[in-house]
C-alpha cells in the first residue's frame, strides 16, 4: 500500500492536519500522535513501529473472526464486479440482502423473522426507535410512544442513538435530546448494590426501577424498554440471573415491547449466535451490528419480532425511513460469507465449550488477588476488571478514571490492546482466540497491573 512511502511522522502531521477522531480530545491527540496501526492477522495488530500487539478489544468489539481472511476480500471483489450498488428503495433488492436476511432468521430466536440493514448500530438503533414509534401509531395508539432506557447505556452517537443511551456527558454536549425518552439505574451489582444486598435482591429492584418509570409515566404512554443484554461499553456490567426474568414479566404485564441491543454481544461473543438466547430473552427488536461482518464492513440489521412485523404489514402504509447504503449488496455479501465461516469453524461453540470459561478463569486467576483489581467478571468473550485504589471499600483514584486510565497504558506498552471505560479495563476479543492466546493475555495484564500500581502509588 501507498502508506509505506511514509514514516511515522508524516502520517501522524497529516493526520493532525486534515483528519478529526471519534471520541477523542484533539488537543491531547494533537499533542501525543496516533498510533498508526498499518496491518494485522489473526489476533493480531501491527503498528508502523514493528510492534506486535494482541488485540483484545477486537477492534472495537467487533472482529470476531479475527483478521486475515482473504475468502472475505474475495466475495467483496466478485460482488463488486457483478453488482457494485444498487438500492433498495422503490420496490427492488439484490440478491445478497435477501440470502443474508434470511440466514440471520434462521439463527436468530424463534419469534424473530425479518430483517432491515442500515450501516452502523447507531443507525439500527434510530431505526428501531422508529419503527417501535410506527408500530403503536398503526395499532391505534400513538400517544404510545415513551422509551425507557438505561444509566450509563450506550446505543450509539447518532442523535437519536445518543438520546436512547444513557451517557450524561453526551447528553450535555448534545444540548437537546429526543423527546420521550426516561432512563433509570442499571443493574451494577459492583457498583450499586446496597450493604447486605444479596445479587438476587439487587437485580430484582434494578428491574423494580423500570416498572416504577412505567407506572409514573403511565403503561398507555410507554412504548417500549431498550437494554444490552450485557451493557458493553459502559463497562460490562453483567446483570444478576434475577434481572431479566422479571424485565420480562414486567414487559408482557403492562404490554410494553422490549428492544434488546445486540451490537456487542450479537453473534457469538456470549457463546450463542445472540445473547438472547444464552440469557433466555425474548425480545420484539434485536440491533445487531459489529460481528455480522467482524468490521471487515459497515453493516447493520436490525431484527424484527413477528408481532412489530405483523402489523406493519397487515396495517400497510409507507414507513418513512431508510439510508441509501440499506441492504449494500457488498456489505450483505461479506455478511453472509461470515456467518458462514463462524458456523464452519465452529468459532462459537468453542467459546462456549471451552474457551470462553478458560478466559475468565485465567484472568481470575492471574490478577484477582492484584490490589488495584476490585472484581473481575466475564460471560463468554467479555471481561470486566474494576480498577480500585481500595479493595475492601471499593474507593477509586482520583480524578475519576485515572486507575484504569494507567493500566491502559501499561497494557499497550505490554503489547496487549484494551480498552478503559470510567474505572473499568475492559476486554472483546476475537473468537479465535485459543487457549495459548488467553494466557499471553493474563501474563499481559498482570504486566500492566504492576506497572500501573508503581505509577499510582
Amino acid at each position: 500500500m501507498t502508506f509505506q512511502n511514509f514514516s511515522t511522522e508524516q502520517l501522524q502531521k497529516m493526520d493532525a492536519g486534515h483528519h478529526l477522531h471519534p471520541f477523542t480530545d484533539h488537543k491531547e491527540l494533537r499533542d501525543a500522535g496516533s498510533r498508526i496501526v498499518t496491518h494485522a492477522k489473526g489476533p493480531f495488530i501491527y503498528d508502523s513501529e514493528g510492534n506486535e500487539i494482541l488485540d483484545a478489544m477486537a477492534g472495537l468489539w467487533c472482529v470476531n473472526i479475527g483478521y486475515g481472511y482473504d475468502e472475505l476480500a474475495d466475495v467483496a471483489a466478485e460482488q463488486m464486479r457483478e453488482l457494485p450498488y444498487y438500492n433498495s428503495f422503490f420496490k427492488c433488492t439484490t440478491p445478497t440482502p435477501v440470502l443474508l436476511a434470511e440466514k440471520i432468521a434462521s439463527l436468530a430466536p424463534d419469534n424473530m423473522n425479518q430483517v432491515f440493514f442500515g450501516s452502523s448500530g447507531s443507525e439500527a438503533n434510530d431505526t428501531a426507535l422508529r419503527l417501535v414509534r410506527h408500530f403503536w401509531v398503526l395499532e391505534g395508539k400513538p400517544e404510545k410512544n415513551i422509551i425507557i432506557s438505561r444509566d450509563n447505556a450506550y446505543h450509539g452517537s447518532t442523535v437519536a442513538a445518543t438520546s436512547l443511551g444513557g451517557m450524561s456527558a453526551m447528553h450535555e454536549q448534545l444540548n437537546g435530546a429526543v423527546p420521550n425518552i426516561k432512563h433509570v439505574m442499571c443493574p451494577y451489582y459492583y457498583g450499586l448494590a446496597e450493604e447486605g444486598e444479596t445479587e438476587e435482591e439487587f437485580g430484582l429492584r434494578a428491574a423494580k426501577a423500570v416498572e416504577d418509570a412505567i407506572v409514573e409515566a403511565g403503561p398507555e404512554n410507554v412504548a417500549a424498554f431498550i437494554a444490552e443484554p450485557i451493557q458493553g461499553a459502559g463497562g460490562v456490567k453483567i446483570p444478576p440471573a434475577s434481572y431479566w426474568p422479571e424485565i420480562q414479566r414486567i414487559c408482557e404485564k403492562y404490554d410494553v415491547l422490549l428492544m434488546l441491543d445486540e451490537v456487542i454481544t450479537g453473534y457469538g461473543r456470549t457463546g450463542e449466535w445472540f445473547a438472547a438466547q444464552s440469557m433466555n430473552i425474548k425480545a420484539d427488536t434485536i440491533t445487531t451490528a459489529k460481528g455480522l461482518t467482524s468490521g471487515y464492513m459497515p453493516l447493520s440489521a436490525l431484527i424484527v419480532g413477528d408481532r412489530v412485523a405483523k402489523t406493519l404489514v397487515e396495517k400497510g402504509g409507507e414507513f418513512y425511513h431508510g439510508y441509501t447504503y440499506s441492504a449494500h449488496p457488498v456489505a450483505c455479501a461479506v455478511g453472509l460469507r461470515n456467518l458462514e465461516i463462524i458456523e464452519r469453524e465452529g468459532m462459537i461453540d468453542r467459546v462456549r465449550n471451552e474457551t470462553g470459561d478458560y478466559l475468565l478463569s485465567s484472568i481470575e486467576a492471574a490478577i484477582g488477588d492484584h490490589p488495584l483489581v476490585g472484581e473481575v467478571r466475564g460471560k463468554g468473550f467479555l471481561i470486566a476488571i474494576e480498577i480500585v485504589k481500595d479493595k475492601a471499600s471499593k474507593s477509586r483514584h482520583e480524578p475519576s478514571g485515572a486507575g484504569a486510565t494507567a493500566v491502559r497504558d501499561h497494557a499497550i506498552a505490554n503489547n496487549i490492546m484494551m480498552r478503559a471505560v470510567g474505572d473499568t479495563m475492559i476486554m472483546s476479543p476475537p473468537l479465535i482466540w485459543t487457549r495459548e492466546h488467553i494466557d499471553m493475555a493474563a501474563e499481559r495484564v498482570k504486566a500492566a497491573l504492576a506497572g500501573a500500581l508503581a505509577d499510582l502509588s
